[in-house]
């Protein structure tokens, strides 16, 4: 049963292997992704979903996790009894040991069994929410156990950290390139399924008056926001080795600094658009010395404060964190893209935790009106801005100048906004339900690709070389501000500064949009 009648396209028909169903990720996103591609026909008539995890199972019980994390976490809630049941129904569990191939074969034989009751023709899809030391040894056993025999397709979607350095990335894409080919392995970097992200390219490419300016020519500078107010939580452990450079920095920021910045592909296919994206990470130039490191790029981390009248305490004092910790939770740097499109413009990224506000914004600044010259003579015209709003919000806004009401020829700034989070009736669908529907298609465009990945992580590197053996610890800011003020003086050496992110501080500009704002 569908809430969408006029929804034709559909996966097609599957076995859906979820490994580490009863850990987080399949709680708060897979099973709430899967149930919202049900409920609008994209699952097709006929399909199964096997959990697999250690723990055992029965799978009634399984059947009442995932009736709980849908009744939480998803955007549609569970439907009428029977709607529900012919959705849930399709649920089993295994408990299975990743680690022997004798539960594999094991696993064949009951989906063998899955596949000729529910007709489906043998295509199978892996989602490995597990630890990524585990993919290379689960990819083994998925072909020893001879789970990738059948006559269908067999496709393999996988978390990240893709690997902790281009080294170690190298080896893991060895390993499961033993097994899988590139195009039947799907890399997941959720930013890359968020609406907005997805809509750079048609804000560029589908509108004929941003190509002509989109260049050095009339663009100062771009810059890109992934601020978060949560501290580390209860992944200390994990963040402690990872830190805001290989966490935020290494895939979710370069993926949109490749959207802004790619030259239009040849065809709209997912090749073409991910060659495009490989070009732009080749063009990113390099930081090989301490100096360079030094001068471009900020180490934050967060110390005690406060934010809304709350103490926060500060990340070296959070659970299962190394009290003399330096790892950066705070990344911001000045790069550039050194090609001919984009020769000396600045694109200004900053990632942090236990900043103000929860946000992702890209604000693309364009050049101003020359100084001295007719309405700039006698007052001080802002740039013109293009700001794609990410999350929480979604949307876009345009900032130009224009008259204030009255005789005395006032220009003040006027942004004209589309706020799609606003509009009534609008249930984006959330990141893993496009990834999933798209890996269960072979559809790759949103998918990190490995010569991709793994240019990003020679840029990434050397950074992390430099800040290890040149002692450069994080310069400390406190929580609930908007970082070290290292990051404010890379924009202000170039005559620049941080645009306000949610709206915050534009008190003096008037918003014209489809909202009241």
């Amino acid at each position: 049963m569908t809430d969408n009648k006029n929804e034709t396209i559909s996966a097609p028909e599957a076995v859906y292997f979820i490994f580490g169903a009863t850990g987080d990720l399949a709680r708060r996103k897979l099973f709430p992704a899967l149930y919202s591609l049900y409920r609008e026909g994209k699952l097709g008539e006929r399909f199964a979903i096997v959990g697999l995890a250690r723990r055992p199972r029965t799978n009634e019980q399984f059947r009442d996790d995932v009736h709980e994390s849908i009744r939480e976490f998803c955007r549609y809630k569970p439907g009428e009894k029977d709607d529900w049941n012919g959705f849930v129904d399709r649920f089993t569990y295994m408990s299975l040991d990743t680690g022997n191939v004798e539960a594999f074969k094991q696993l064949k034989a009951y989906t063998e069994q899955l596949e000729a009751s529910n007709d489906i023709p043998g295509n199978r899809l892996f989602y490995l929410a597990l630890a990524p030391e585990l993919f290379g040894s689960v990819s083994r056993n998925l072909r020893d156990g001879g789970m990738l025999e059948s006559e269908g397709w067999h496709r393999l979607v996988i978390e990240k950290p893709f690997g902790y350095d281009y080294p170690s990335a190298e080896n893991l894409n060895e390993e499961i390139r033993q097994v899988f080919k590139e195009n039947e392995v799907f890399r997941i970097d959720h930013y890359l399924g968020k609406e907005m992200v997805q809509n750079i390219e048609v804000i560029r490419f589908a509108n004929a008056f941003f190509e002509p300016l989109w260049n050095k020519n009339h663009i100062a500078n771009i810059q890109i926001t992934l601020a978060e107010t949560v501290g580390v939580e209860d992944r200390g452990a994990y963040y402690n080795k990872s830190g805001a450079l290989r966490d935020m920095v290494q895939n979710h920021m370069l993926q949109m600094l490749t959207m802004i910045a790619m030259e239009p592909p040849a065809r709209l296919d997912p090749e073409s658009i991910r060659d495009e994206k490989v070009k732009v990470i080749r063009s990113v130039r390099r930081y090989m010395t301490a100096e360079d490191v030094r001068t471009q790029i900020v180490r934050g981390q967060y110390a005690s404060g406060s934010l809304k009248g709350k103490e926060l305490k500060g990340y070296r004092e959070e659970d299962h964190v190394d009290p003399a910790s330096v790892t950066e939770t705070f990344f911001a740097a000045r790069l550039f893209v050194e090609n001919f499109r984009w020769a000396g413009v600045p694109f200004y990224v900053r990632t942090g935790k236990r900043l103000p506000v929860k946000s992702t914004e890209i604000v693309v600044e364009f050049k101003n009106v020359p100084n001295h010259v007719l309405f700039a003579r006698k007052q001080e015209l802002q740039p013109n801005l293009l700001v794609i709003r990410v999350n929480p919000m979604e949307g876009i806004y345009f900032r130009i100048n224009a008259k204030k009401p009255g005789n005395d020829m006032k220009i003040q700034p006027v942004a004209m906004e589309f706020c799609q989070s606003c509009q009534v009736g609008i249930n984006t669908p959330e990141a893993y339900e496009r990834l999933i529907f798209d890996a269960a298609r072979g559809e790759g465009t949103y998918f990190t690709r490995w010569d991709e990945l793994a240019a990003a992580w020679k840029i990434i590197d050397p950074i992390a070389a430099a800040w290890k053996e040149h002692a450069i610890e994080p310069a400390l800011y406190p929580a609930g501000s908007w970082g070290p003020e290292e990051a404010d003086r890379l924009l202000e050496e170039d005559g620049f500064h941080w645009w306000p992110v949610n709206g915050q501080d534009e008190d003096n500009v008037v918003w014209v949009s489809n909202t009241s704002k």
